[in-house]
């Protein structure tokens, strides 16, 4: 035997989960290893017929305080901790008659899936293990010369390898079985820490922070060939959207698919679907074309003529039911992803036709005034914010110029508004009768995401054959507040009606003054929407 290789002797068997347990412990006892286990899992051995001790037969104590305590004991921790080639750590076993354990099998409570499925504050407490995580820390740093296996997609490969190697695991199988027991417990640990969070007063900058998931597809790469990635979920209850969407066909999603289609699904949530249908179509996660319409199909429609040129090869995002009118106009261009609450079956067999096409059904939209976080890397750090959870709908419009908007303008700014929120800054976007005309993106000016924005709703007019620019007559959104009057003056030219924005610079007159020579009504909302 080689100086890398353990020969595991006895293992310990303590799970929640009983998938491949029974397999698992019987390719063991064919190989002779000696198994101990507690409570449920000893039941299920013992029934499948094999040879167990219970842990109780190890401490010398029963389980107790409905099983809050049954291996926090010197006689499991001692076993799984002694050093092998450490003499002292002999004599101490040898002494106390402890035995060592070599392998442990352990996964935890289900606390992530009771709190995900709503369970009250006690029950979720009741399921916040405390024996497994001691014996999994404990195995984990002495894998020198123990296994942990905490990942039922491990029991083949650790199976394989000992009877490969005649009951022996090897140094490099042990170290990276530890590293991924640490990181199952410290996922574990920030389910709980960010479930305790939400059921206290909330701390939007406490001493530390915890962040943890579990891996829900490996990606071929991240935004470029060259970078590797990786998508995880989060633990206990999520926001709809593509983390909790179903798959029913296509290809596997990209990293950027990932990342686009969570844009444009949060971009389309800001429309209610009981009020109208929403389309939004966004292409590297920003919106090409928003619009809302009495049907799906009329909506996507809208949103196609701000810049089909864009949206080929774009995601597609609706707010209510795929029907299959919607779904046979969408897949007469080359589309990525569609992504909606749910779907007809109808729509679900013609999407079907484009077998590449991606069709995610998410149960739900995510509440655009829902709580929740960002978070952003750095070099060294994170980066956490609150969501946005600001909806136009909920904020006081300030009229600041003589003419106030119409009603008609009023619809418009606020839709304009709304899709502003999902616009990287510098955003400015044109919209007339509850749709887009012009979108300016991510400019470093914000006069010059004016200017784009225009020029898009010309190019609009010029494909549709119409002599004036489609921003004629349109109202137009600011994200942020137009720091000089020509950003203004800009949207003005395009043929803008009236504005919304934010306010709040030291120009703020300047821009009223501006707006008030070019009759235009303009609101200010008092709330900002950078997205970076």
């Amino acid at each position: 035997m080689s100086h890398d290789q353990v020969r595991v002797t006895r293992a310990l068997l303590s799970v929640s989960d009983k998938a491949g347990l029974v397999e698992f412990a019987t390719a063991l006892d064919r190989l002779g290893i000696a198994l101990v286990s507690t409570g449920g899992t000893h039941k299920a051995l013992r029934a499948a017929g094999l040879t167990v001790a219970e842990v109780a037969d190890l401490t010398g104590f029963p389980e107790m305080m409905d099983g809050r305590v049954k291996t926090l004991h010197p006689g499991i921790h001692g076993g799984l901790l002694a050093v092998r080639g450490n003499p002292e750590h002999q004599a101490a076993l040898a002494a106390h008659g402890i035995r060592a354990i070599d392998l442990l099998l352990v996964n935890l409570y289900p606390f992530e899936e009771t709190v995900a499925k709503g369970a009250g504050y006690d029950d979720c407490v009741e399921n916040i293990d405390i024996g497994g995580p001691a014996m999994i820390r404990a195995a984990s740093k002495n894998h020198a010369d123990v296994a942990v296996v905490v990942d039922v997609g491990d029991y083949a490969a650790v199976l394989a390898e000992l009877e490969a190697q005649g009951g022996s695991l090897s140094e490099r199988t042990r170290r990276r079985l530890a590293q991924k027991a640490y990181a199952r417990t410290a996922a574990y640990d920030a389910a709980i820490a960010n479930w305790l969070a939400g059921q206290i007063e909330p701390d939007p900058a406490p001493a530390f922070r915890a962040f943890g998931g579990s891996l829900a597809q490996s990606l071929r790469y991240g935004e470029n060939p060259h970078q590797g990635a990786a998508f995880y979920r989060s633990p206990g209850p999520t926001r709809p959207g593509v983390a909790t969407a179903r798959q029913l066909q296509g290809k596997e999603l990209s990293y950027n698919n990932l990342n686009d289609t969570d844009a444009a699904y949060e971009c389309v949530a800001e429309f209610d679907p009981a009020r109208s249908a929403a389309v939004a179509i966004i292409k590297h996660a920003n919106p090409c074309g928003v619009a809302e319409g009495t049907s799906l199909a009329e909506a996507y429609e809208r949103a196609l003529s701000c810049d089909p040129t864009s949206a080929f090869g774009g995601i597609v995002a609706l707010n209510r039911t795929l029907d299959a009118e919607a779904a046979r106009r969408i897949v007469e261009i080359f589309t990525e992803v569609i992504i909606a609450p749910d779907a007809t079956e109808e729509a679900i067999a013609i999407v079907a036709a484009k077998k590449n096409l991606r069709l995610l059904l998410a149960d739900g939209l995510p509440d655009p005034r829902g709580p929740g976080e960002t978070v952003k890397t750095l070099s060294g750090g994170l980066l956490v914010q609150a969501r946005d959870a600001a909806v136009v709908d909920d904020m006081p419009l300030r009229v600041v110029t003589r003419r106030a908007p119409s009603p008609q303008e009023y619809a418009d700014l606020r839709f304009a508004y709304r899709v502003a929120k999902h616009v990287k800054s510098n955003a400015i976007v044109y919209a007339r009768d509850g749709a887009t005309v012009g979108i300016g993106a991510g400019q470093m000016s914000r006069v010059d995401s004016s200017r784009i924005a225009a020029w898009k709703a010309a190019e609009g007019a010029r494909r549709l054959g119409v002599a004036e620019s489609l921003a004629k007559g349109s109202v137009v959104a600011s994200d942020a507040f137009f720091p000089f009057a020509d950003g203004l003056i800009a949207a003005a030219e395009a043929g803008a009606t009236a504005v919304i924005q934010p306010g709040g610079s030291m120009r703020d007159a300047d821009v009223i003054e501006a707006a008030d020579a070019a009759g235009l009504a303009m609101v200010f909302t008092g709330h900002r929407h950078f997205r970076h």
